[in-house]
């Protein structure tokens, strides 16, 4: 049996890829949102890792939760309303969490449809690149759901609220370049050239040292919940800890020396 999700490394860039193009990489499966969890938490005990790309398997990213599972009140979906929250806590919004507490940066590398589930999962990464065939979906309501994976909670963090309430309360799909022009994609590009644009992304956040890129996305992260004071308390703090580093010792070296810098994550 193949395996739902890849896991490949290539230096200090891993590539996950959700691999059920069957099923459109439906994220409702729960040995597929087990892999999930168990690779965020490997990418953060690895120090090598700086930088990961999350993508998806065929012609889409994600169709969100399986529509056959919903119909057949299978997995997620089965039994009464308080297994279905179970189902739900155990299994997507495992995903949604561990993703969020990721260390590293993610790209978003989205090749196709990104529907519910998968509209929020683009929503959970650092950095979205889109694909000219990709589109985002908000769509919950048209199969008379509610998100149940913190899409309420992140897609006005990247689009506002305004038009996070028009995607959520139409469930229109959003093409690429729209996605673009609001803000939900850093850059659209031909399906041939979105992997090795994701990768080159990568490749340029990974050559800065591992350590202080895991701290820049704490604080990003921190900023979004809280005051002022308290982001300079904490990078006060952090900016402590980066001095004492090889690696800022290196860097500015290399500065002064003009030449490439070679980080150790020390």
């Amino acid at each position: 049996m193949a395996e739902k999700l890849l896991y490949e490394q290539d230096g200090h860039v891993v590539t996950l890829t959700f691999n059920m193009p069957e099923t459109r990489n439906a994220l409702t499966d729960h040995d597929l949102c087990d892999a999930i969890v168990e690779a965020m938490g490997r990418i953060n005990a690895d120090q090598t890792v700086r930088c990961a790309i999350v993508t998806g398997a065929g012609k889409a990213f994600s169709s969100g939760g399986n529509l056959k599972h919903m119909k057949e009140k299978h997995g997620t979906f089965a039994g009464d309303a308080v297994s279905v929250k179970d189902g739900y806590r155990k299994g997507i919004q495992r995903v949604a969490r561990a993703m969020w507490e990721c260390e590293v940066p993610l790209i978003a590398a989205v090749n196709g449809p990104s529907y519910g589930a998968g509209c929020d999962t683009t929503c959970l990464c650092d950095i979205r690149i889109a694909s000219t065939a990709a589109t985002f979906a908000e769509n919950f309501v048209n199969v008379g759901l509610i998100s149940g994976d913190g899409g309420a909670w992140l897609l006005p963090r990247q689009v506002g609220l305004s038009r996070a309430a028009e995607m959520t309360f139409t469930a229109d799909p959003v093409d690429a370049e729209t996605a673009l022009a609001w803000g939900l994609v850093s850059r659209v590009v031909e399906p041939g050239e979105l992997l090795p644009e994701a990768r080159r992304l990568a490749a340029r956040i990974a050559r800065n040292p591992p350590r202080q890129l895991r701290m820049a996305k704490r604080l990003l992260r921190e900023g979004l919940n809280t005051r002022l004071d308290t982001i300079l308390e904490l990078a006060a703090a952090y900016q402590g800890a980066c001095h004492q580093t090889e690696d800022h010792g290196e860097a500015v070296d290399a500065l002064l020396e003009k030449r490439q810098p070679r980080f150790s994550g020390r």
